[in-house]
């Protein structure tokens, strides 16, 4: 493990800890500046004087989302704040010193805070505007107080997920610092719950990397010496290296946020990862009623951002692609898909998020790529898996698994690599095996599909 990462793993453990802090604090204007006082050391930390890049960006929102007209500030901010984050990615060719790989994590963070932060306010002006709190329980209430300048700087730095996530919306922020559910949920206990299963990544992720290091990948010796059956083999302990680096860091980050209380909501609010409640008036106003508290089951849903057993079991790409950085897709899915034509709205999700990660060519290779494996898959299901039940059920249920698995490593390894050069020659060297088979199971499923439609209209 690099220094840097020792360092990182130090922060997140320190901040999780620092929860049970922060929890009895009871004051409100102290917990906000204490937990904004300590995100800011934490970003310190990480990013030194590259810490100015973070501040830029949320002083230059701030005036956008409080002075602009309602119109427009809400674009402004989305295409600003996505500009600044490519300009920071590419600092070097400007004569500025590139900023730590974990100071990216937290622009990363901050961007969808910001831009999430002002399509939340737009929507709140309006209804003020237009004197209706309407019937949508995603919608503030018109008690909600809209944010200042200090406000929106207070919520981007708080430090319960300001390295690396999850993302949580203002309105949660809000109910972090107002709210009294963190008083009566377990949080030490649902805290342990997530902690207990770190060990077993943190070590897998040591093991795997040492026994298959993804450098291996890059070598002259792999392509010369290794067959190409090995090749398509090596994908999977790489694959496998990395979502143990995921599990670990995002469960302690999870944990960081349910020890502050960050999140913790009723369960009978049918919270979702990243949105929060539902049913969100009915919350509010227990929250009103310390006597209902008492009894009541809580949950954490809002900032559970990954469910590492059905990520590596559920069948299908399509359900796997829900379990990993569920926060980050509910953004994606309010942000991005719901707001583009049908037509495009995948792609276009798809070529968003790689934009979010980064300026990589592995990025977009790897995300890119996932519109034209989710139709086979679709249409495999159609013909196949979805009809049938019993011991067949099981034997498509196992098939779809394996194969998505070796998708999810096939596009993997452009993520990981992310040089374009270094991947088109892990690809070539395995003949683009992961495109040809998708373009043959194409074909064959629309034969397939055609004759299943011919028998159909003879009987």
């Amino acid at each position: 493990m690099e220094w840097n990462d020792t360092i990182y793993l130090s922060l997140l453990l320190i901040s999780i800890g620092f929860g049970h802090f922060i929890r009895q604090v009871e004051d409100v204007v102290v917990k906000k500046w204490v937990s904004t006082f300590t995100g800011i050391v934490l970003v310190y930390i990480v990013s030194g004087l590259h810490i100015i890049h973070p501040l830029i960006c949320t002083a230059l929102n701030g005036f956008i989302i409080t002075c602009l007209p309602l119109s427009c500030f809400h674009l402004v901010s989305f295409i600003f704040t996505f500009g600044y984050l490519f300009f920071f990615r590419t600092t070097v060719y400007f004569g500025v010193e590139y900023p730590p790989a974990h100071t990216n994590a937290v622009q990363m963070m901050l961007t969808l805070k910001l831009v999430g932060l002002a399509f939340e306010v737009n929507e709140a002006r309006k209804m003020n505007k237009k004197n209706d709190e309407g019937n949508n329980e995603d919608q503030w209430e018109r008690t909600t107080p809209l944010p200042g300048f200090m406000d929106i700087f207070h919520y981007s730095f708080c430090y319960a997920g300001v390295l690396t996530g999850p993302y949580f919306r203002y309105r949660t922020y809000l109910d972090f610092l107002h709210t009294p559910f963190a008083k009566y949920a377990n949080c030490l206990e649902a805290t342990v719950n997530k902690l207990k299963y770190v060990p077993m990544y943190a070590a897998l992720f040591l093991i795997s990397g040492y026994v298959f290091p993804l450098k291996y990948a890059e070598e002259e010796e792999f392509y010369i010496d290794r067959s190409v059956l090995y090749r398509i083999w090596y994908l999977t302990p790489c694959f496998f290296n990395f979502r143990m680096r995921i599990y670990s860091g995002f469960v302690l980050s999870e944990c960081a946020c349910i020890m502050a209380g960050v999140g913790a909501y009723p369960s009978v609010g049918d919270s979702k990862p990243g949105r929060g409640p539902a049913a969100y008036k009915l919350v509010k106003q227990m929250s009103s009623d310390p006597k209902k508290l008492e009894n009541v089951k809580y949950d954490f849903e809002t900032v559970h951002n990954i469910d590492p057993y059905r990520a590596d079991f559920v069948c299908t790409f399509r359900e796997a692609m829900k379990t990993w950085n569920m926060a980050v897709q509910y953004w994606l899915a309010i942000h991005v898909y719901k707001r583009t034509p049908r037509s495009i709205r995948l792609a276009a999700t798809m070529f968003m998020s790689s934009i979010w990660h980064g300026v990589y060519a592995g990025y977009y290779l790897c995300l890119c790529s996932v519109p034209f494996y989710l139709p086979v898959e679709d249409l495999y299901d159609r013909l196949f898996r979805k009809e049938a039940s019993g011991l067949a059920r099981e034997m498509y249920d196992w098939m779809f698994w394996f194969t998505r698995m070796q998708a999810f490593s096939y596009m993997g390894i452009a993520f990981l690599l992310l040089d374009v050069k270094a991947i088109i020659r892990y690809w070539s060297s395995i003949y683009f095996v992961g495109h040809a088979l998708t373009a043959i199971a194409y074909v064959i499923g629309v034969c397939f599909l055609k004759m299943k439609k011919t028998s159909s209209h003879k009987k």
